[in-house]
Parts: C-alpha cells; sequence; structure tokens
C-alpha cells in the first residue's frame, strides 16, 4: 500500500488538483494507495475538498507543519510513505520512481522541483540555486518527501522542535538509516510564497 500523505491549512484553492494528480497516479501504478489529508485547523472548505475527493481526513490543531506531517503518517496503512506538499503537483513517473527506488533498498528521498508559472527573474534563479544544492547535498524539498513507514518509525518521524526547514532534519535523519535518494524526475509546486517576499527577504529567511 503506498499512503499518500497531504498536510494542509487552508487550501481550498490548491488542494482539489493536487489530489486528483495523486488519484491519477496512484491509478496509473495499478497498486494499492490511499490518500490521507492532515487538516490543520482550516476555516475553509479544506476539509470538505479532501472528503469529496475520497481521501482520508484527519483533523488537528497543530499549527505546525512537522506536526500535522506526523499526524497524518499515523493514520496512514501504508508501507511506502509519499508526503506532498497540498499546493503540489506529482505525476505518475516520479511516483514510480519513487516506489522503485523504495523496493530497491533506498530508505527514502525526494525529487527535483519546479515551479508554476509565471515567477520572477530572481525566482527562477533562486529554483536553479536551490535544486542543484539540495540535490548536491541530498535533501529532499519539502514539497515531496517519501520514505519507508520503518525508517520513518526509526527516525521518530518528523523532528517537531522545528518550525521550518524540517524536511532537511528529517532528510539527515533517514540518510543516518540508510540509502536516500534524490529522484532526476521533478514535481511541480506553488511559488507563492516566494512571489509574497523579496529575494532580499528570502535570502534572509534561509
Amino acid at each position: 500500500m503506498i499512503s499518500f500523505i497531504i498536510p494542509a491549512y487552508n487550501e481550498e484553492r490548491c488542494l482539489a488538483g493536487t489530489l486528483d494528480a495523486l488519484h491519477a497516479a496512484g491509478k496509473r501504478l495499478g497498486e494499492p494507495y490511499e490518500l490521507v489529508v492532515a487538516d490543520d485547523a482550516s476555516t475553509d472548505r479544506t476539509a470538505a475538498i479532501a472528503l469529496e475527493k475520497g481521501a482520508i481526513l484527519v483533523s488537528v490543531a497543530n499549527r505546525q507543519i512537522a506536526a500535522t506531517r506526523n499526524s497524518g503518517a499515523q493514520r496512514a496503512t501504508g508501507e511506502l510513505f509519499i508526503f506532498v506538499d497540498a499546493d503540489t503537483i506529482v505525476n505518475e513517473l516520479v511516483v514510480r520512481c519513487a516506489v522503485q527506488a523504495m523496493r530497491a533498498g533506498a530508505v527514502g528521498g525526494g525529487a527535483g522541483f519546479r515551479f508554476e508559472e509565471p515567477v520572477s527573474p530572481y525566482v527562477r534563479f533562486l529554483l536553479r540555486v536551490f535544486v542543484r544544492l539540495f540535490r548536491t547535498v541530498g535533501w529532499a524539498a519539502g514539497c515531496f518527501l517519501f520514505c519507508t513507514r520503518s525508517a520513518f518509525i526509526a527516525t521518530a518521524g518528523f523532528d517537531e522542535r522545528y518550525y521550518g526547514a524540517e524536511e532537511i532534519v528529517m532528510s539527515r535523519a533517514l540518510k543516518r538509516h540508510g540509502k536516500f535518494v534524490i529522484l532526476t524526475q521533478a514535481v511541480t509546486t506553488s511559488a507563492r510564497k516566494l512571489r509574497t517576499y523579496s529575494a532580499w527577504e528570502v535570502l534572509i529567511l534561509m
């Protein structure tokens, strides 16, 4: 069983597209799968959309993404976990490659990522820098991270002491337990956060 785990907070604009893409990928793989949406105290239609799209709904009030991802994983029944952000679109190929990597012995990994258009020139520049950086050091981007259930348990899940960069902490923890791979395939994620801030503000945050 493949468990797609999607943390969400007020994602009514993006969630349906994300879940539709996951359904399409899962069906093309021809393997059992489930969608688990961990709704973190949304005040919009996020929960309703999750149910309309056939997802398992986990309602929490963590207001912290690491804890919310962990809450979704606790409800998941699969042996293969794929964490996908609610504003990220995956395709069948990247899911297939993630599953193949885990069945070949990898404890986890990530993928390349690209932003939806339109984005400013500085965002395109940051994209090239971050994709190369994450691939070089072996970190998964937060929008797409996968691991086996056994590896998730061995690492005690996402470290809830961190309110940011928790995917980097998780990547490092998984690498201590075995092979961690970054796929050449990419997912498409929203650039809305980068459109909200200036290049200088993003660099200060990083």
